[in-house]
């Protein structure tokens, strides 16, 4: 049998890992809504823990996006304190507050952000709330009851669906900074208290020509992240 056939698979799905980036900037066209719609059929498909599926989106699109980014950005903007419906990370140490730092510089350095301006930090991270002018966002939303199991399979199919885009020219970004101001998403959305939101996801065309995507951040080696047991 041709090799390259046996390997073709696994050689696309390598290119849309290596091409897939966080975008932030987009262009301001929208979607045409066949092309959000197959990019949902394709992250469908994503495995869940005893085939719950667990996953709901609500997708703001035109004047519904603008209307979505007026509300989280001034909510940001207050100053106010926000709550999440899952604890942020009790602490970034070693290897990981390294990569964590890195991403970060690497944001501020491409967009002349000198190291140690602060409100320069402070005023990038309130594009989160912009939504880095993507056209489309997506809240992920899960059920209560299903705790951190239902949301590891959000974090399944935010994958699947980053891919997915990704495979049709569009890109990306995962954002738990949306997921801070869960009970403001919640009333927005009108959706149940019993449900948890997960994080948003803006998406679109991107913008290659401006600077916030003119980097690469860098992947950890096998050697740092696995252990074979044999025995």
């Amino acid at each position: 049998m041709d090799s390259k056939i046996d390997t073709a698979p696994i050689e696309v799905l390598e290119d849309l890992l290596s091409e897939r980036f966080s975008c932030r900037a987009f262009r301001p066209e929208p979607l045409p809504r066949p092309t959000i719609e197959r990019i949902l059929a394709a992250a469908q498909k994503t495995a869940s823990w005893c085939n719950s599926q667990p996953w709901q989106l609500a997708i703001a699109s035109g004047a519904a996006a603008k209307k979505f980014r007026d509300v989280m950005y001034g909510a940001a903007s207050s100053g106010k304190p926000n709550t999440g419906d899952f604890p942020f990370p009790r602490e970034y140490r070693g290897v990981y507050l390294e990569r964590r730092r890195e991403s970060g510089f690497q944001l501020y350095n491409s967009l002349g952000i000198p190291r140690g301006d602060k409100a320069g930090y402070a005023k990038q991270a309130l594009e989160n709330f912009n939504f880095f002018g993507a056209p489309h966002v997506a809240i992920v939303h899960t059920d209560e009851a299903l705790g951190v199991y239902g949301a590891i399979d959000c974090g399944g199919y935010v994958t699947s669906f980053m891919l997915a885009a990704q495979a049709l020219g569009v890109a990306t970004i995962p954002q738990a900074a949306l997921a801070f101001h869960s009970e403001l998403v919640r009333k927005h959305f009108g959706l149940g208290d019993d449900r948890r939101v997960v994080c948003g996801i803006s998406f679109g065309y991107p913008d290659r020509e401006h600077k916030a995507n003119s980097y690469r951040t860098t992947r950890a080696s096998l050697a740092d992240t696995v252990k074979f047991v044999d025995e």
